[in-house]
Formats: C-alpha cells, structure tokens, sequence
C-alpha cells in the first residue's frame, strides 16, 4: 500500500500496531526462538532476584496507630493467655517482633520467656490474692491498710504515696515504658493500670504522658517501623514486613531509606552516605585545601599562603619564617638565602604530608564534581515531565496513527531511577575505594582489579543514560510519524538497556564488592518498577475481637487521643532506633552465563516487560 493510502486510513492506537507487527512475525526462525526464550527466562529471573529482597511498607496514620498496636497485642495474648499489660511488656522487651516471639517461646520456653523480659513468674503460675492484713511499707515503714497500698505481680507491696513518688520519678526521666518494681534487685515491669490509677489522681499532666509514651512504644522500640522524615511532617510512620534494607515512599510524597531514615541513597550504604554529607557539609575539603596552599605561622599559628616569589614570608602579625620548613627567621634575606638560617636538609615527613593531602583533595573533587553534575541533571531532567505532557497532548491531538504515548513517560521514569543511581555511584566508589572505610579489606591488587571492573559497569550506564536524556529531549510533537516510531524504538531500547545494566551494577556491588569483606554493609536493592510505595494499614478485625473490645471501647478512645497528638504534634526531630543485630550482606544468585546476553525487543514497552 502506498504512503497516500496510509496517510487516507483512519488513525490507530500504538497497541494495534503492535498486535499487526506481532502477527507477521508469528513465525520465528529456530535462532529467534531461542534468543526470545533466553530474553523472557532473563526477565522472569530478573524478577526473582527482587523477589528475594522482598517489603512490604505501609503507613501507619494518626487512626490507624492504636489499631496496628493492639493488631500486635492481640497475637501474643492469644497464644501466651496474657494480661495486657504483661503482652506489652513482652513486646517491648522483644521490640515489637511478634516472629521472634514465637521463636524463643520454642527455644527458651515459657518461664525464660517471661523473667527475661521482666514479666513474674508467679503471675504465670497464678499466684493467690495478697494478705487483708495491714501493710507495712519497707519504704517509708509506715503502717498502712490494704486499701492505702498496691501489690504488683511480683509479690512486692508497698504504699500508694511511695509509690506514687516513685512511678511520677520514672515518667519525668523518660523511663515509663518499662517501670520495674523498686524492691532492690527485683526486675519485674509494674502494672500499667496501677502506675495510671496512682498518678492521675496527683498528676493528670504526667498520666497523659505516659499514656503517650505506652502509644509511642510501638513506633520508639520496633524495629520494622519508623516515622516519615517529611519536612513540615506529615504525622506518618512507616511499617515494613520483610527486609529492613528499603528504600521507601510514604504517602505524602517522602522518598527515603527505612534503615537510616535519611533520603534515598542506594547504592551507597548507610555508612557510606552518612560520611559523605557530612564531608561534603563540614569544612573538611576547606582545611585540605588550606593544608596544601598554606603553612602556619609559627608565632601565632594563622594558616599563611605565599603570594611571591621569595622563600621569606612574613604573617600579619609580624613573624617572618621560611617557607620551605616553616621556622622562625629575621628579615635580612636575600634572594638565594636568609640571614642566619639554613633549612637545605631534605627532611621527608612534611612532604610526605603535603603531596597525601593534595591527591585525597583532588580525589575527592573528581567523584564530588560528578556526583554534582549527575545530581543537577536529575533535578534539570524533572522538569521535563511538564514539557513532556504538552508534547504528548500535541501529539495525540495531531492527526497521526500513532495515539499510545506511554514509552514516553515511562521511558522518562527509567531516566529518573537510573540517573539517581548514577548519581550515588560516585559516593559508593569514593569509600568503596578508598582508605576511609575498606583499608585492610583488600589487597592493592585487588583493589584495582575491582574499581577496573566497576567502572567499566559504571561508564557503560553513564553512556547509554545520557543517550536516553538526549532522546526524550527531541520535540518529537513536530515529528511525522517515522520519525516517532524511530524514535520510540530507541527510547524503548535504551530504557530496557539502562534497567539491565542498573541490575548488573547491584549484581557486582552485592556479589563482588561488598559481601566478599568482613564488615557488612547492606544496601537496598535496585527495583525496575522504582521504590516501595507504602499503602495503607489494613487491619481486619473478627467478630470476637470486636465484642472482646467493646469493653474497652472508653479507655481506647481516651488512647486514640494521645495518638492524635502525638502524630498529628510530632516535630521535626526524628525517633525510633535501629537494630542492634547485624546481617550479613545479601547475595544475589549470579545469573547464567548464556543469559546475560538477552535480546532487547525494541516494539515492548518497558512497561510491558516489567509485567513479563
């Protein structure tokens, strides 16, 4: 058919042309059909190895906070037949880590489980009411009736007023999530109900803030959730079932690493990120400069930069010294000496320090520069999405059979998460190959041999996603529609290029950087589909638990008050604390030999493969 007769028939969508494409190449040579089948077992690989770093985030609300406490509190007081108040103090004990729980109650057994977290093992047994005789309180030895005192699980009784001291003591210093008994060398966790009975009556002010610091456990002392470090904040934390080691996005739009709660900054570790903004922040780079073009003076010890040509130098305070070492001298000088001083022994140690501190600066510079042009870049390439749009709604209002636009949008997406990813490169190389962490990791050879492999990987992505920048920057909307379709081919090409070679780059950095070393760093795993974005909390409640909490409906909306306040008052200083236990780097399986040489289909959407 000829080019008027194309251009006479009615307009059709990307997908149709797709789908004539797809039934004339319906018959496919036997080399064809084993390069698509590698291509396809490549992609269902590929989406196994995320599979292996599994999340699941979700955000946990203002509304939904008393709701994912109790979700936890109904667990373990089912299994273990709990007060709740002891369920709590079993949770706080073990961070919240419901699992981990049910795991030592097999390997420590019940009466382990419970002295070790401060529960008493008398409740356990179901220990018999206290005595109806007066009390004599071994505080302030007071006789005093029953009423006027408190026995707690462990069997210790003391007066309303000691304890009532006592318990106000622990909230002003914090420690009012777990108030252990003040008998000497008793290390059971008071009653919750006693500690709020008692202090209430004295200090209303004080019974809130601990109610607040009980609602503010499940976020302060778990492991799996930490608050959205939005600025302004958005009054959200963030729970994460699976691995810790995520980046995430909340709802509001916040996009940042679960483990260290700092912005996103994979493939940098958190160690690494962290030394990097502080030396890019602080004036370390400042003295290394002035270590390098400065000497200090020797009177008052003011860093001195030499502007001549003479080896005389005089401070502003008045002391003239030598350059070359630095020592004290007069003023009687001549171009080739000064009077009464002599400083031609070769003395190695200065140099030495000059010429380390000149190549740690220019190294720093060379990854620092990059890491700020790539970063630029990202910010310069966001604005595009609004010059996109309008093209695509030109476009699509142009006559023309081409009307699917979606390899634009996603084909910018992909730019986004590999532009980022190149952009924290640059840091992960300048620790990953430097003195500052890994010293006595490696050999020099080593070294070498591994910073040769990592650029080459590096270089490649660098190449092609400036390639795709360069491509989805032309004004396709004035294009005729060859021109488009070539187009769309090479931003679909490049799109799936630079995702495989993102996904090679984790692959060297987890198999053959970081988990050969002994130290372990973890870092979140690179996703084609882009990072986890939390969902909301759903929990469902059964008909028993309902009826169970319709007795306590009052003191739980009492509760959901303080939780409005503290998420919906929650400032700008972020809480929660990391785990203490370290894990071992993950692996990645390494693919196959025959498989890294997978095809690139250039009529597939990225999105389309991401769904293989």
């Amino acid at each position: 058919m000829g080019r008027g007769a194309e251009e006479a028939s009615p307009p059709v969508s990307f997908s149709e042309l797709e789908q004539e494409e797809d039934d004339d190449d319906c018959y496919l040579s036997d080399q064809e059909d084993d390069a698509l089948e590698e291509s396809v077992l490549q992609v269902l690989e590929d989406e196994h190895l995320e599979d292996c770093h599994w999340s699941s985030p979700s955000v946990i609300t203002k509304e939904s906070l008393l709701l994912a406490q109790r979700e936890d509190l109904r667990k373990v007081i089912e299994l273990l037949g709990l007060r709740e108040h002891h369920a709590r103090t079993l949770l706080i004990h073990y961070r919240w880590d419901v699992e981990r729980i049910f795991e030592l109650l097999d390997q420590k057994g019940r009466d382990r489980l419970f002295s070790e977290a401060g529960i008493p093992l008398q409740y356990a047994n179901n220990a018999g009411p206290s005595s109806s005789t007066e009390v004599t309180c071994d505080v302030c030895y007071e006789d005093v009736p029953p009423s006027a005192a408190s026995e707690m699980d462990c069997g210790h009784n003391y007066c309303n007023d000691c304890w009532t001291e006592y318990f106000i003591l622990k909230i002003n210093e914090g420690q009012s999530r777990r108030v252990r008994c003040m008998a000497p060398k008793c290390n059971a966790i008071c009653d919750e109900a006693v500690i709020r009975k008692l202090v209430i009556a004295r200090r209303p002010d004080l019974a809130e803030r601990f109610e607040r610091f009980l609602l503010e456990s499940y976020i302060e002392d778990n492991d799996t959730v930490k608050w959205c470090p939005s600025i302004p904040h958005c009054g959200n934390a963030i729970r994460v079932k699976g691995d810790i080691y995520c980046e995430v996005e909340c709802t509001c739009g916040c996009q940042f690493c679960f483990n260290c709660s700092l912005q996103a900054h994979s493939p940098c570790s958190c160690m690494m990120w962290e030394l990097w903004i502080k030396k890019c922040r602080d004036e370390s780079e400042t003295v290394n400069w002035i270590t390098v073009n400065t000497k200090p003076c020797p009177k008052c010890h003011k860093p001195v930069e030499k502007n001549g040509g003479c080896n005389l130098v005089a401070c502003i305070c008045g002391q003239a010294f030598c350059w070359l070492c630095g020592g004290a001298t007069g003023r009687d000088h001549t171009w080739s000496s000064i009077s009464g001083h002599s400083c031609g022994r070769f003395t190695d140690d200065q140099t030495k320090k000059t010429e380390q501190a000149r190549r740690d600066l220019y190294r720093y510079m060379h990854y620092h520069n990059r890491y700020k042009a790539h970063t630029d870049s990202l910010k310069q390439e966001a604005k595009l999405k609004n010059d996109i749009q309008g093209k695509i709604s030109i476009s699509e209002n142009k006559e023309s059979k081409i009307k699917d636009y979606s390899w634009v949008i996603n084909g910018l997406n992909r730019l986004f998460r590999s532009r980022r990813v190149l952009s924290y490169s640059y840091p992960f190389a300048f620790y990953m190959f430097g003195d500052e962490i890994f010293k006595d990791e490696m050999t020099p050879g080593e070294r070498e041999l591994k910073q040769n492999l990592f650029e080459d990987q590096q270089q490649q992505l660098e190449f092609n996603v400036e390639r795709l920048s360069g491509f989805l920057e032309k004004d396709f909307q004035n294009f005729t529609d060859d021109e488009v379709i070539d187009t769309m081919k090479h931003v679909i090409n490049l799109s799936n290029v630079v995702d495989r070679l993102c996904k090679q780059m984790y692959q060297c950095i987890e198999n053959d950087l970081l988990y050969p070393l002994r130290t372990p760093h973890n870092i979140a795993p690179y996703k084609s589909k882009g990072l986890d974005r939390a969902s909301e909390l759903d929990i469902s409640w059964d008909s028993a638990e309902q009826s169970s909490q319709s007795t306590k409906r009052s003191q739980d909306e009492h509760r959901s008050q303080h939780a409005s306040t503290i998420l919906g008052k929650r400032g700008l200083e972020l809480h929660g604390s990391s785990s203490d236990n370290r894990v071992r780097p993950h692996k990645r399986d390494r693919p196959d030999a025959n498989g890294g040489g997978a095809l690139f289909d250039l009529n597939v959407p990225a999105e389309v493969v991401d769904k293989i």
